[in-house]
């Protein structure tokens, strides 16, 4: 597993760059653009195009858009559309690779527990070591781990996800509302008058 990953090191850190992602996904408008109306990826694209006009639309409601500003506006939202549907693949592919390497793992599938389980305990200890570093020495280990990091009950030390994500949603929320104001009060920009258009808009 280690040298898998190091063989594919210059490759993940080729497909991090942010030009090359960019290259990737107008590649990708382009194919789709390409294909045949008919087909899977013709009628992809057809939805893409219509959203994508909503979206622009929506942003005419707000404020005035002309022809400069209309064609960055749709490029714009055609990457960020496409990027975030490639995240999301990305994302369930990752989950989905994860899930089969558990049950490769666990059933000991092509005899690949041992290193599995090698690559994680490294990555497991080297996690746990900075924990360590900190523990006062009058503490016993056992009851160090059990406080913070390995609890009795075997639950773990953190809040249940759908907390999580609610904490994180408000936390956003705020962050937004913020530069919002700021943006109202001390720029030439009037964020909240347009989010005020808008929410008028969709409620008619």
């Amino acid at each position: 597993m280690g040298m898998i990953k190091q063989l594919t090191a210059p490759i993940r850190s080729i497909v991090r760059f942010p030009l090359f992602q960019l290259a990737v996904v107008v590649a990708v408008i382009l194919f789709l653009q390409a294909a045949d109306q008919t087909s899977a990826f013709g009628r992809l694209f057809t939805g893409l195009d219509r959203l994508v006009s909503a979206t622009v639309d929506l942003f005419a409601a707000m404020f005035s858009v002309r022809s400069f500003t209309k064609s960055w506006l749709t490029s714009g939202f055609w990457i960020g559309y496409v990027y975030l549907a490639c995240l999301l693949i990305l994302f369930l592919a990752r989950l989905a690779i994860t899930a089969a390497i558990d049950l490769a793992g666990r059933h000991n599938a092509f005899w690949l527990r041992n290193a599995i389980a090698r690559e994680r305990g490294i990555a497991a200890y080297r996690a746990w070591v900075p924990f360590e570093k900190i523990r006062p020495d009058d503490v016993p280990q056992d009851k160090w781990e059990e406080a913070f990091a390995w609890p009795a009950d075997n639950q773990p030390p953190y809040p249940p996800l759908a907390q999580r994500l609610l904490l994180g949603a408000i936390i956003n929320v705020a962050v937004l509302a913020a530069i919002a104001v700021a943006f109202q009060f001390l720029t030439p920009f009037p964020v909240l008058t347009w989010l005020g258009q808008l929410a008028r808009s969709l409620a008619n």
